[in-house]
């Protein structure tokens, strides 16, 4: 991966540092709603999370990179400042001791959402199983979600679209981020692509599960190693933790 997709950033820094309206495009038969209006079979007895062990996320790997973007079809146009990611891979080095890691970053799935709160038609919505959404028909591409996310973790959909995935509905004009493949969890996998793909081609660094079952994988390793979140002096208690940072 290029050091353009990946950029190079101090621990401290990452960790504790401190619009127009645009039209929408869709292709034929593509609805522009994420997963049946966020809605289908969501429960707020669950609570879907990810844990990234960074000790076993290698540098080197992108696995879930590439999974990510075939599972929703994005394809690069070789200008990674726009082009639409769900899953960048940054890599971080403590100052002090010269130590780096490596790990993925996506939408956190956040308790309490900014890309929520500053949302001025509601498209920016969380499901009751804490999965964080996009609703495509009415977003109107303002990007105040982007600037409220502490994460960089939404994209905007610059160009028109074509041979889109009927299970991720997207369009120009639109922001989107990563949605924990919530098409997957509403059928039942109980996995995402990205854990899929880790735990076959790479390091086996992440786990998907449910935070509020404590005796889902997740929640054991949680329990017994501990987990750190991105930015926690914001009190956003996201859904994906972080082990190693």
């Amino acid at each position: 991966m290029s050091n353009e997709s990946k950029p190079d950033l101090s621990r401290r820094q990452f960790l504790g540092g401190a619009a127009a309206v645009a039209g929408l495009a869709v292709a034929p038969g593509v609805f522009l709603v994420e997963s049946a209006s966020a809605a289908t079979g969501a429960s707020s007895k669950v609570r879907w999370g990810l844990l990234i062990d960074t000790n076993l996320c290698d540098s080197g790997c992108d696995a879930c990179v590439t999974a990510c973007n075939k599972e929703h079809g994005l394809n690069g146009h070789g200008r990674p400042a726009t082009d639409a990611q769900y899953i960048r891979k940054v890599d971080l080095k403590d100052r002090k001791t010269g130590a780096t890691r490596s790990l993925p970053v996506m939408c956190q799935h956040c308790e309490h959402p900014p890309c929520v709160d500053v949302c001025p038609t509601g498209a920016s919505m969380k499901r009751p199983d804490g999965i964080v959404l996009v609703d495509k028909h009415i977003c109107i591409g303002c990007r105040y979600c982007m600037m409220a996310c502490p994460y960089k973790a939404r994209s905007f959909v610059h160009e028109d679209l074509t041979d889109q995935l009927p299970h991720t509905p997207r369009g120009k004009g639109t922001v989107e981020s990563c949605n924990l493949c919530v098409h997957r969890i509403d059928r039942g996998d109980g996995t995402t692509a990205c854990v899929e793909a880790c735990n076959r081609d790479g390091g086996s660094a992440m786990v998907f599960g449910d935070l509020n079952d404590p005796n889902s994988e997740i929640s054991r390793r949680l329990a017994e190693f501990g987990s750190a979140a991105i930015r926690a002096d914001f009190k956003l208690n996201p859904g994906v933790r972080y082990r190693g940072i």
